[in-house]
């Protein structure tokens, strides 16, 4: 998915659509509507309106396409933790191993028939974003520790 398709379909497909979340953003529903459809070429997000728009839909479609579009992976950084121990490093471990777990059955899901789609390969990715957030949050949980 394109940039430009990604913000159509998040504002979209946010309950609503233009109608509440410009609002919530600070832009008309008529103007977001223009700003998000394909066929217009009078008005453009922002950079600053697509990372707001972004932030209250808590859809990382956008950020996700440019990245894609540009050649990079996104992972999403793991949550803070204030507290940390060896169980909660333990805790995170075991979610990698599922994580990894997820995306082999998924690469061998794809594989199966013979033939691989490009749905089969969107959800193989999104299962290595899966692992790649979950090595972060290791690595995270391991940073809290560290003395």
């Amino acid at each position: 998915m394109n940039t430009t398709d990604a913000a159509y379909n998040t504002v979209h497909d946010y309950p609503g659509g233009s109608e509440s979340l410009g609002p919530r953003v600070g832009i008309s529903p008529a103007v977001l509507r223009n700003k998000v459809n394909p066929n217009n070429s009078t008005h453009h997000l922002t950079l600053e309106e697509a990372q707001k728009i972004s932030a209250v839909t808590a859809d990382p479609r956008m950020l996700q396409a440019w990245a894609r579009a540009d050649g990079y992976l996104l992972v999403k950084a793991p949550d803070s933790c204030k507290t940390e121990s060896d169980m909660s490093v333990l805790e995170q471990m075991a979610g990698l191993m599922v994580a990894n777990g997820a995306f082999g059955q998924e690469v061998y899901n794809a594989l199966a028939d013979g033939r691989v789609d490009l749905l089969e390969v969107d959800r193989v990715e999104q299962a290595g974003r899966s692992v790649m957030t979950a090595v972060a949050e290791v690595k995270q949980r391991l940073k809290g520790m560290a003395e």
